[in-house]
């Protein structure tokens, strides 16, 4: 008798999803088709438990599938539906399915916590969840859709660079009002004055609560607004008008997520220093060679030697020679491989510079984006105004961060009028940094070549598992850090990013090991304070959204929703 082929669920009806934006597998493919168990010889009826499969991590995306299918798939768990993969059973968030999988885990982990906790005990009805999820799915594909129509080169190579040296310049102006005034709230005072943010105002003092619970509820009302108004712009109209579920929807984002994110304890000095060391460790593991110098030198003994079948009378013979022989080969072998570092580095310029130069200009590009904009209300597209790659605030950034102004004037003046040449020099020849330049779209290729869809899986998955270990609400926070242990996780990052540095670099500078570590532990203090770290924290959340969402840059929530028919 045969069975009747299997068909997703009607509950929930997605669309057709393009490809995925990487060479992983989909998650269509980690789910396999459970066949009905066969009968087996005696001896096979118990395996060894080496032979038995293992349990897949906690945090793995064969662990968030069944999440997935646990929680917002209840009524579907069950043989025949675990044939059918995700992107069938519930509406797509994004174009990737590899995307839609972290945002479903962490959909998945939000709604088991914070809505079953108290929806559950009610009614075991499925409705409200498959509406938060189509009210999320709608949203997403929106978001989406609005970021491919923004200049992200922009806005993550200039534009959020900017904020965070403006950050960094105002905290060593305010460090030093400090030390100069020899008064213990004088830094945040003064660094407020310089970067102010209404969300952290007043500036809280330890020595009144009045100034710490009314800084506490201005912060809490700033970010129910920012969730307001990007509802108020995503949100269909007949899902705006209900209040109740536009008031859960901003507590769970406002609070839940920005609250325990951006306000709990990703703004504190120890957890941006222990970030800071797993980013360097991760480029430390991309960067590390293979095989170092030592493990190229040449074995000059034979076999019978090198296995003891021959006798070791002469060993003590000729150790002189030996060693300059020992010496010569390390020397020989590397000079092979700097020389072939050489010739790899300059074939990937000399590759890289002729397939920028035949590619589109990025002017082309700009135009392009801004025709096909949903946006653009007139028939002609606005002039954009694009600004060289080589003058993007990423540079500066980093010449502010090793204060290369004060430590080597010489240096930074140098790199500074190299700059302005190949932007704005008087031959045309010569300005090749400026827009539509060689040197711009080279830089342009490396972008795109090396900043694509495909790093947003895994980007997504560090931060899902990140913010919510073992899948799942992080327990409550443990007492921070000690002082001593602060002191501890700051020098480990230090040591970290000193290690990035070769040793004829330091001697360069006129610095020992030592005295670097100690520079570099000093830079670091810029990331101590929490109450700072929150004004950069904001204000590249407002930036973002504000380039997402343009509308509420330009009118506040109550406009919005006016905008839309409803009311306050």
């Amino acid at each position: 008798m045969t069975q009747p082929p299997l068909r997703p669920p009607t509950t929930l009806q997605p669309r057709p999803k393009a490809n995925p934006t990487s060479s992983s597998s989909s998650v269509g493919n980690q789910i396999t088709v459970k066949t009905p168990l066969q009968s087996r010889a005696p001896s096979e009826t118990r395996q060894p438990a080496s032979a038995r499969p293992r349990p897949a991590p906690i945090t793995s995306d064969k662990a968030a599938v069944t999440l997935i299918r646990r929680v917002l798939c209840p009524q579907q768990t069950n043989v025949a539906n675990d044939a059918w993969p995700i992107d069938e059973l519930l509406p797509p968030l994004s174009s990737s399915n590899e995307v839609d999988l972290q945002l479903y885990t962490v959909i998945a982990i939000v709604v088991k916590e914070l809505v079953y906790s108290w929806y559950g005990e009610i009614t075991s009805d499925q409705a409200f969840v498959e509406e938060v999820i189509r009210i999320v799915a709608h949203c997403t594909r929106a978001v989406e859709g609005r970021l491919r129509k923004i200049n992200l080169e922009s806005l993550v190579f200039d534009e959020i660079p900017e904020l965070v040296e403006s950050h960094v310049l105002a905290y060593r102006i305010s460090h030093g009002s400090a030390l100069a005034s020899q008064r213990s709230n004088s830094l945040r005072a003064v660094y407020h004055e310089l970067n102010p943010h209404p969300a952290l105002s007043p500036v809280p003092n330890p020595s009144s609560e009045t100034l710490i619970a009314q800084q506490s509820r201005n912060e809490v009302d700033y970010r129910q607004m920012l969730v307001q108004s990007a509802l108020a712009v995503l949100l269909p109209t007949e899902d705006l008008e209900n209040a109740c579920l536009r008031t859960l929807v901003t507590d769970v984002v406002a609070e839940t997520i920005l609250g325990k994110s951006v306000g709990g304890r990703v703004c504190e000095g120890w957890f941006v220093w222990t970030s800071i060391t797993k980013l360097v460790e991760e480029v430390q593991a991309l960067l590390k060679p293979r095989t170092t110098g030592k493990e190229m030198q040449v074995d000059s003994r034979s076999r019978l030697e090198k296995f003891g079948l021959l006798s070791e009378r002469g060993d003590g013979t000729r150790p002189a020679s030996n060693g300059r022989r020992s010496t010569l080969s390390e020397m020989a072998w590397r000079v092979l491989q700097y020389g072939y570092l050489t010739f790899i580095s300059l074939q990937f310029v000399i590759v890289g510079l002729l397939t920028a130069s035949s590619e589109p200009p990025r002017s082309w590009w700009s135009k392009k984006a801004a025709v096909d904009s949903p946006m653009v209300q007139s028939s002609e597209a606005p002039a954009v105004a694009l600004r060289p790659l080589l003058d993007f605030k990423i540079f500066s950034l980093i010449s502010s961060l090793m204060d290369l102004s004060f430590r080597m004037p010489w240096l930074s003046g140098s790199v500074a009028l190299m700059q302005h040449h190949l932007i704005q020099s008087p031959f045309s020849l010569l300005r090749v940094g400026a827009v539509d330049g060689l040197l711009d779209q080279y830089l342009h290729h490396l972008l795109v070549t090396h900043f694509n869809p495909s790093l947003i899986p895994p980007v997504l998955s560090t931060i899902r598992t990140t913010l919510f270990p073992k899948n799942a609400l992080p327990p409550p926070a443990p007492d921070p850090p000690s002082p001593e242990q602060q002191v501890e996780i700051r020098r480990r990052c230090a040591e970290a990013l000193c290690a990035l540095f070769p040793a004829m670099l330091h001697r360069a500078a006129g610095l020992s090991r030592q005295q670097l570590l100690q520079e570099v532990e000093v830079e670091l203090d810029v990331w101590n304070d929490a109450y700072l770290n929150k004004h950069l924290a904001y204000q590249i959340l407002e930036l973002v959204m504000v380039r997402v969402l343009p509308e509420i840059g330009e009118k506040g929530v109550k406009e919005l929703m006016e905008a839309r028919g409803i009311e306050m």
